[in-house]
């Protein structure tokens, strides 16, 4: 078979350097460093009190910012889709906005926004809502980053889906509720599980637009990512790398599922075929 692209083993030999230098090799190191930690050390730091109150904070809120999108994502990706009104355009280009974006640019207007004094926290304020400094600002940080991921996952493949299906459904009587349950949902499922666990992966290691709006209070609203910044900034290596592999180990837990689902849908769609 011949080769689409001329000089394939160069530029294949290139690419992986580039992955090697770029990628493989400061996750190496990273991992390197853990290893030489010893598992007795590594435990001591992982158990601790700080550490541990990190990691519940940024699962908690990563959780619940990827619920969030899951369900606003995909109304969002379907919206876009399947109808046409003014400035649609532009509200699909806003969805790439948290793509380019500097986060502490996101985490500073956020911070403006809900403050006590801004303009979404004022009146939340009123009724007893308070969202920066709190976990629940901490999600609403996350959430702003991670939503392109399930609507940009979601959004081809809506686009995708036969409409002769849809209508040979509704002329077996099925309504819309059910025809969406049973003919659009079970086709998105792969797509809408890929996105919202990219966008749970991407909150986890988010620090730029969490750091302005959670106040970081030791115990109640660090996250894992700026524990690891302080722990560099005392010059504990050894507690930076344990907790930074160990998030790198969640995160490649979250894409071998991604492998897993895409590779379960190809598998669907081979013996469907």
């Amino acid at each position: 078979m011949s080769r689409v692209i001329p000089g394939f083993p160069l530029s294949l030999g290139l690419t992986v350097l580039y992955l090697s230098l770029i990628v493989l090799l400061p996750l190496g190191a990273l991992v390197w460093q853990a290893l030489g930690i010893g598992l007795e050390r590594y435990l001591a730091i992982m158990s601790g009190a700080r550490t541990l109150a990190a990691f519940q904070v940024t699962l908690s809120t990563a959780a619940a910012a990827t619920a969030f999108n899951a369900v606003y994502g995909l109304a969002l990706a379907w919206v876009l889709v399947r109808y046409e009104f003014p400035g649609k355009r532009l509200l699909d280009a806003l969805v790439d906005v948290p793509f380019a974006l500097p986060t502490a640019v996101a985490g500073l207007a956020l911070s403006a926004l809900f403050a006590k004094n801004g303009w979404f926290g004022a009146p939340l304020a009123q009724i007893g809502v308070q969202v920066a400094y709190t976990p629940l600002g901490i999600a609403c940080a996350m959430a702003f980053t991670s939503l392109p991921f399930v609507v940009r996952t979601v959004q081809p493949v809506l686009e995708d889906l036969a409409a002769d299906v849809e209508e040979a459904a509704a002329t077996l009587g099925a309504s819309d509720g059910r025809i969406f349950r049973k003919v659009i949902f079970p086709a998105l499922l792969p797509a809408f599980v890929t996105g919202s666990a990219l966008g749970f992966a991407r909150s986890l290691g988010e620090f730029g637009a969490i750091i302005f709006i959670a106040g970081n209070l030791p115990l109640k609203t660090e996250v894992v990512s700026l524990l690891t910044f302080i722990r560099i900034e005392e010059y504990d290596y050894p507690a930076a790398a344990a907790i930074a592999a160990t998030l790198l180990g969640l995160a490649f837990l979250l894409l071998m599922l991604v492998n897993l689902v895409q590779l379960w849908q190809q598998r669907r769609m081979g013996t469907a075929s």
